[in-house]
């Protein structure tokens, strides 16, 4: 009998701490502040400061990984039962080539790299394409997918076209993960395209300014 009036009072005493807890610490009033001081909880939607300029997000990580799938099952049908040499683009295309690479499945690939240089450290693009690595493979009778990351003003696109095009290969193709609008001086289309884009600056997922940001798992764009 006396230890089950112990309990009671010890249950008693306990009420009486939470009433007290809850009334001098409301934090059901206070979820808001609390919230704000986890941005990571929502980093994905942050906005990005590079010195003076900010960018906000553009397109989702979501987004892009879905949208890969959908280019990756797209190679695979138009690919069937043949075995295409991917030739990404450094250094802006290394992570859109590697997830595409994984979103192909049903068939075999190879893969290579061209490296050029056209932007440097501006966010437009200066119209000199330099070339800082040829590609290794011998494409000569064989199926080419030339990936990048962005097609601008499309003047690396033009100078790969022609270099690929001497190598004689059975077929050439190209996929960009963005194409923007209105600017291109391309003199051919572009095969698969992830996404077509405003004339912004962008930046992440492979994309830079200054080197910078390529590791932002999502695109954003310069604020306007």
């Amino acid at each position: 009998m006396k230890a089950r009036k112990d309990t009671h009072k010890i249950f008693k005493r306990f009420l009486i701490f939470v009433k007290d807890f809850i009334t001098n610490r409301p934090y059901l009033n206070q979820h808001q502040s609390l919230i704000n001081h986890f941005p990571t909880l929502n980093a994905d939607q942050q906005p990005v400061h590079i010195d003076n300029d900010t960018f906000v997000v553009a397109i989702t990580e979501a987004e892009i990984q879905a949208r890969v799938r959908e280019l990756g099952r797209q190679i695979e049908q138009d690919y069937k039962g043949k075995t295409p040499i991917l030739i990404g683009l450094l250094n802006g295309a290394f992570i859109f080539t590697a997830d595409l690479c994984r979103a192909i499945t049903d068939i075999d690939i190879e893969i290579d790299f061209y490296k050029l240089s056209s932007y440097g450290d501006a966010k437009i693009s200066s119209g000199n394409v330099k070339l800082l690595k040829p590609i290794d493979a011998d494409i000569k009778g064989r199926d080419v997918i030339v990936i990048d990351d962005i097609v601008d003003s499309g003047l690396s696109m033009n100078y790969i076209r022609e270099a690929l095009l001497q190598k004689e290969p059975n077929s050439l193709k190209f996929c960009a993960l963005l194409f923007k609008e209105g600017v291109s001086e391309l003199t051919f289309k572009i095969d698969y395209i992830g996404f077509t884009i405003p004339k912004h600056f962008v930046i992440g997922y492979g994309l830079d300014y200054k080197q910078k940001k390529r590791n932002l798992k999502s695109i954003y764009r310069l604020s306007e």
